[in-house]
C-alpha cells in the first residue's frame, strides 16, 4: 500500500529581512529575520511513497522536472528518509500559485509543502518547530511558512542546526493586509543564493546590515506587541531599503530593480503623503510589496490602478500554517 502526504502551505514576505548565510550547507542566517504569511499565494504538494520506484520523480505544474532538479528534491527528502530509517523513493507532485523565482517567495511555500506532505507521508509525526528546521534546508524562508501570521526566524546559535527555527510571534490579525504589484513575473536573472552570496562576500556595507537588521528586529516586535501599525510600516520600509543599498555595494553591484520598480515605490509614497498610511518593501526581484491596513486596502488599489493595469495588482489578507489537504481538497 502507498503511503500518501498532502500539504499547502502559504509564502511569505519578510518585513525584516534575511540576506546571507553563515551557513550555505545548513542555511544558517546571519541574522534572525520576520515575516508575514500571505494566504493569496500558495503550493499545494503530494508525497507518494512507492517501493516500485527506483529514483525519485518529480512534476511540477503537471510536468515531469529533469534529473537537475529533480536531484534538489531528493536531496531534501533524504533527511525524511534519514529520520525515517528508510530507502523508498517517492513521487512528488507541486502545484505552485505563485510565479516561480520572481522574487515572490515561491521557494518559501515550495519547501514548506513538500516538508510538511513528507513529514505525513513517512509518517514521522514531527512537531512545527522541528520541522521548520527541516524545510529550512530547502530554502531559509520556508522555515518561516510553516506558521501563519507574523513570523520571526531565530538565526540559533553557531553551527547548531536545531537551534534556527521558526516561531509565531502574532496571528496579525489586527487589520494587516498586502498589496503585490507584479512589476515582472518571470524568472530573475540572478538568483537570490547567488546574489545572497556575492553580497556577503564583496559588499562593504554587509556587516552594517548585519548590526542594523538586529536593531530592526527588536523595534519591529516591540512595535508588533503594542499593535503600532505606522512603526511597523516605517521599520518594514527602512529595511528593506537597507538590504537592496547593501547589494548595490557587491562587487559587480547587484540590483534586482527594474523602471517600474521605482514607479511603484514613488507611487506609494504619494497614498501615504496624501494621508493613507502604506509601506513599500521588496525581495530579490522586481516586484513591489505594499504593506497597508486591509480595511484601506480597496482605496489604495484604485489610487494604485492610475499606474499599473488590474492584472499587476494582486491583494492579500494573512495567510494560515501548513495545512495537511485530504482527498476532496487536492483536486489536481
Amino acid at each position: 500500500m502507498k503511503q500518501i502526504g498532502r500539504c499547502r502551505a502559504h509564502t511569505n514576505i519578510a518585513l525584516i529581512k534575511y540576506w546571507g548565510k553563515r551557513n550555505n550547507d545548513l542555511f544558517l542566517p546571519m541574522n534572525s529575520s520576520l515575516s508575514l504569511t500571505l494566504d493569496a499565494f500558495y503550493t499545494d504538494t503530494s508525497v507518494t511513497l512507492d517501493s516500485k520506484l527506483e529514483t525519485d520523480e518529480f512534476f511540477l505544474n503537471g510536468t515531469k522536472q529533469d534529473k537537475d532538479e529533480t536531484k534538489k528534491i531528493s536531496r531534501f527528502l533524504d533527511l525524511f528518509r534519514q529520520t525515517a530509517n528508510s530507502e523508498v523513493h517517492a513521487k512528488i507532485e507541486s502545484y505552485n500559485h505563485v510565479p516561480t523565482a520572481a522574487g515572490l517567495a515561491s521557494s518559501a511555500s515550495a519547501f514548506a509543502a513538500l516538508a510538511g506532505a513528507a513529514n505525513t507521508a513517512w509518517q514521522l509525526n514531527l512537531d512545527k518547530q522541528t520541522l521548520s528546521t527541516y524545510a529550512r534546508r530547502g530554502s531559509g524562508s520556508s522555515t518561516r511558512s510553516i506558521y501563519g501570521g507574523l513570523v520571526e526566524w531565530t538565526m540559533g546559535e553557531g553551527d547548531i542546526s536545531e537551534s534556527s527555527h521558526a516561531i509565531e510571534i502574532d496571528d496579525a490579525s489586527w487589520d494587516i493586509g498586502m498589496i503585490v504589484i507584479a512589476i515582472n513575473k518571470h524568472k530573475k536573472k540572478l538568483s537570490s543564493r547567488v546574489g545572497m552570496k556575492l553580497t556577503v562576500d564583496t559588499s562593504p556595507f554587509y556587516p552594517v546590515w548585519v548590526t542594523e537588521a538586529k536593531k530592526d528586529l527588536i523595534a519591529m516586535k516591540e512595535a508588533i506587541k503594542r499593535k503600532d501599525f505606522i512603526k511597523l510600516g516605517e521599520i518594514t520600509e527602512s529595511n528593506g531599503m537597507k538590504m537592496h543599498a547593501t547589494m548595490l555595494g557587491a562587487t559587480p553591484p547587484i540590483s534586482y530593480w527594474e523602471p517600474d520598480s521605482v514607479k511603484a515605490i514613488n507611487k506609494v509614497k504619494e497614498i501615504r503623503n496624501n494621508g493613507i498610511p502604506c509601506y513599500v518593501t521588496m525581495d530579490a526581484g522586481p516586484n513591489v510589496k505594499v504593506l497597508c491596513r486591509q480595511s484601506q486596502m480597496s482605496d489604495i488599489l484604485d489610487k494604485l490602478k492610475e499606474s499599473f493595469t488590474n492584472d499587476q495588482l494582486i491583494c492579500s489578507a494573512v495567510g494560515e500554517g501548513i495545512k495537511q489537504l485530504t482527498d476532496t481538497e487536492w483536486s489536481y
